[in-house]
Protein backbone atom coordinates (compact mmCIF):
# COMPACT_ATOMS: atom_id res chain seq x y z
CA UNK A 1 0.00 0.00 0.00
CA UNK A 2 1.42 3.37 -0.53
CA UNK A 3 2.79 5.68 2.10
CA UNK A 4 2.17 9.07 2.88
CA UNK A 5 5.44 11.12 3.94
CA UNK A 6 6.18 14.05 5.53
CA UNK A 7 9.06 15.65 3.51
CA UNK A 8 9.97 19.22 5.20
CA UNK A 9 12.58 21.43 6.24
CA UNK A 10 12.37 22.56 9.85
CA UNK A 11 14.24 24.98 12.09
CA UNK A 12 16.12 23.64 15.22
CA UNK A 13 13.31 25.38 16.88
CA UNK A 14 10.41 23.88 14.45
CA UNK A 15 9.61 26.47 12.46
CA UNK A 16 8.77 25.84 8.71
CA UNK A 17 8.65 29.75 8.04
CA UNK A 18 9.32 32.75 9.59
CA UNK A 19 6.93 35.28 11.10
CA UNK A 20 6.30 36.93 7.41
CA UNK A 21 6.66 33.00 5.70
CA UNK A 22 9.50 33.40 4.24
CA UNK A 23 11.63 30.35 3.93
CA UNK A 24 15.06 32.07 2.68
CA UNK A 25 16.72 30.96 5.94
CA UNK A 26 16.72 27.27 4.24
CA UNK A 27 20.26 26.50 4.03
CA UNK A 28 22.93 24.89 5.66
CA UNK A 29 25.98 26.01 7.63
CA UNK A 30 27.84 26.83 4.24
CA UNK A 31 30.31 24.22 5.74
CA UNK A 32 30.60 23.10 2.22
CA UNK A 33 29.68 23.98 -1.67
CA UNK A 34 28.20 20.90 -2.13
CA UNK A 35 24.19 21.04 -3.23
CA UNK A 36 23.63 17.68 -1.60
CA UNK A 37 20.18 17.15 -0.30
CA UNK A 38 18.30 14.00 0.01
CA UNK A 39 15.46 15.54 -2.26
CA UNK A 40 16.42 13.74 -5.55
CA UNK A 41 15.77 10.58 -4.33
CA UNK A 42 13.42 11.12 -2.22
CA UNK A 43 11.20 12.68 -5.53
CA UNK A 44 11.51 9.33 -7.13
CA UNK A 45 9.71 7.62 -4.34
CA UNK A 46 6.30 9.79 -4.96
CA UNK A 47 3.90 10.52 -8.15
CA UNK A 48 1.39 12.57 -5.92
CA UNK A 49 1.86 15.79 -4.05
CA UNK A 50 -0.85 17.29 -1.68
CA UNK A 51 -0.41 21.10 -0.19
CA UNK A 52 -2.51 23.39 1.44
CA UNK A 53 -3.20 26.58 -0.90
CA UNK A 54 -0.37 29.35 1.10
CA UNK A 55 2.69 27.23 0.39
CA UNK A 56 0.94 26.85 -3.47
CA UNK A 57 0.92 30.31 -3.54
CA UNK A 58 4.29 31.00 -2.41
CA UNK A 59 5.45 28.19 -4.98
CA UNK A 60 3.97 30.34 -8.27
CA UNK A 61 5.12 33.40 -7.07
CA UNK A 62 8.10 32.79 -5.29
CA UNK A 63 9.86 30.11 -4.99
CA UNK A 64 9.29 28.57 -8.99
CA UNK A 65 6.70 31.01 -10.67
CA UNK A 66 8.57 30.12 -14.08
CA UNK A 67 7.43 26.27 -13.65
CA UNK A 68 6.16 24.38 -11.91
CA UNK A 69 8.71 22.05 -9.56
CA UNK A 70 6.57 18.92 -9.64
CA UNK A 71 6.32 18.43 -13.19
CA UNK A 72 5.57 14.82 -13.53
CA UNK A 73 3.58 14.83 -10.04
CA UNK A 74 -0.08 14.43 -9.57
CA UNK A 75 -0.73 17.31 -7.08
CA UNK A 76 -3.60 18.13 -5.03
CA UNK A 77 -4.12 22.11 -3.26
CA UNK A 78 -6.56 21.48 -0.94
CA UNK A 79 -8.17 25.01 -0.90
CA UNK A 80 -11.57 27.04 -0.43
CA UNK A 81 -11.09 29.20 -2.82
CA UNK A 82 -12.03 28.40 -6.13
CA UNK A 83 -9.59 27.73 -8.65
CA UNK A 84 -10.24 25.67 -12.25
CA UNK A 85 -7.99 22.83 -12.33
CA UNK A 86 -5.87 21.23 -15.23
CA UNK A 87 -3.77 18.44 -16.01
CA UNK A 88 -1.71 17.76 -13.08
CA UNK A 89 -2.93 20.21 -10.51
CA UNK A 90 -6.22 19.29 -9.02
CA UNK A 91 -7.75 22.35 -6.58
CA UNK A 92 -9.61 20.38 -3.77
CA UNK A 93 -12.75 21.78 -1.87
CA UNK A 94 -14.49 21.20 0.75
CA UNK A 95 -13.55 17.20 1.02
CA UNK A 96 -11.96 16.20 4.00
CA UNK A 97 -8.49 14.96 3.70
CA UNK A 98 -8.26 12.16 6.12
CA UNK A 99 -10.84 10.43 3.50
CA UNK A 100 -9.03 11.49 0.55
CA UNK A 101 -6.09 10.53 1.54
CA UNK A 102 -7.91 6.97 2.29
CA UNK A 103 -8.79 7.12 -1.19
CA UNK A 104 -5.29 7.70 -3.16
CA UNK A 105 -3.94 5.33 -0.59
CA UNK A 106 -5.93 2.24 -2.28
CA UNK A 107 -4.78 3.55 -5.65
CA UNK A 108 -1.89 1.90 -7.60
CA UNK A 109 1.13 4.04 -7.21
CA UNK A 110 4.06 5.27 -5.38
CA UNK A 111 4.06 7.03 -1.91
CA UNK A 112 2.49 10.33 -1.32
CA UNK A 113 3.87 13.46 -0.33
CA UNK A 114 2.38 15.83 2.42
CA UNK A 115 4.11 18.53 1.39
CA UNK A 116 2.77 21.40 3.52
CA UNK A 117 2.04 23.77 5.03
CA UNK A 118 1.45 23.25 8.78
CA UNK A 119 -2.07 23.21 8.26
CA UNK A 120 -2.62 20.61 6.17
CA UNK A 121 0.68 18.50 8.02
CA UNK A 122 -1.28 18.92 11.00
CA UNK A 123 -4.98 17.94 9.56
CA UNK A 124 -3.16 14.69 8.63
CA UNK A 125 -1.39 13.74 11.85
CA UNK A 126 -4.20 14.59 13.82
CA UNK A 127 -5.73 12.09 11.28
CA UNK A 128 -2.96 9.95 11.66
CA UNK A 129 -2.64 9.84 8.41
CA UNK A 130 1.63 10.43 8.36
CA UNK A 131 2.99 6.77 7.60
CA UNK A 132 6.74 8.53 7.38
CA UNK A 133 8.19 11.81 8.63
CA UNK A 134 10.71 12.75 6.91
CA UNK A 135 12.64 16.13 8.52
CA UNK A 136 15.38 18.31 7.44
CA UNK A 137 16.76 20.25 10.28
CA UNK A 138 17.86 23.51 9.69
CA UNK A 139 20.50 24.95 11.87
CA UNK A 140 19.23 27.52 13.28
CA UNK A 141 16.73 29.16 15.73
CA UNK A 142 14.22 31.18 14.03
CA UNK A 143 12.56 32.50 17.60
CA UNK A 144 9.26 32.88 15.67
CA UNK A 145 7.33 32.11 12.83
CA UNK A 146 4.95 28.89 11.78
CA UNK A 147 4.97 26.19 13.68
CA UNK A 148 5.61 23.01 12.18
CA UNK A 149 3.40 21.12 14.68
CA UNK A 150 0.40 21.95 16.51
CA UNK A 151 -0.79 20.51 19.92
CA UNK A 152 -1.78 16.51 19.12
CA UNK A 153 -4.79 15.05 20.11
CA UNK A 154 -2.90 12.10 21.42
CA UNK A 155 0.55 10.62 21.60
CA UNK A 156 1.48 9.31 18.17
CA UNK A 157 5.33 6.94 18.36
CA UNK A 158 7.74 6.66 15.16
CA UNK A 159 10.81 4.58 15.40
CA UNK A 160 14.16 5.78 13.38
CA UNK A 161 14.74 4.65 10.15
CA UNK A 162 17.58 6.37 9.00
CA UNK A 163 19.50 9.94 9.55
CA UNK A 164 22.07 11.35 7.47
CA UNK A 165 23.74 14.83 7.64
CA UNK A 166 24.98 17.28 4.67
CA UNK A 167 26.15 20.82 5.18
CA UNK A 168 25.01 21.24 8.62
CA UNK A 169 21.51 19.93 8.01
CA UNK A 170 20.62 16.60 9.53
CA UNK A 171 17.84 14.39 7.42
CA UNK A 172 16.14 11.84 9.97
CA UNK A 173 13.24 9.26 8.61
CA UNK A 174 10.43 8.07 10.56
CA UNK A 175 8.04 5.75 10.18
CA UNK A 176 4.60 5.83 12.37
CA UNK A 177 4.61 2.80 14.81
CA UNK A 178 0.61 2.05 14.72
CA UNK A 179 -0.46 0.24 18.06
CA UNK A 180 -3.48 -2.18 17.54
Amino acid sequence: MRKTVLYIAVSLDGFIADQEGNVDWLVGDQSCDLEETSYDEFIKTIDTVILGHTTYHQIVTELSPESWPYEGKQTYVFTHRAYPSHSKIEFVNEQDISVFIDELKRQEGKDIWICGGASIVNQCLNNDKIDRLHLTLIPCLLGNGIRLFEKQKQMKRFKLISNSSYNGMADVVYERIRED
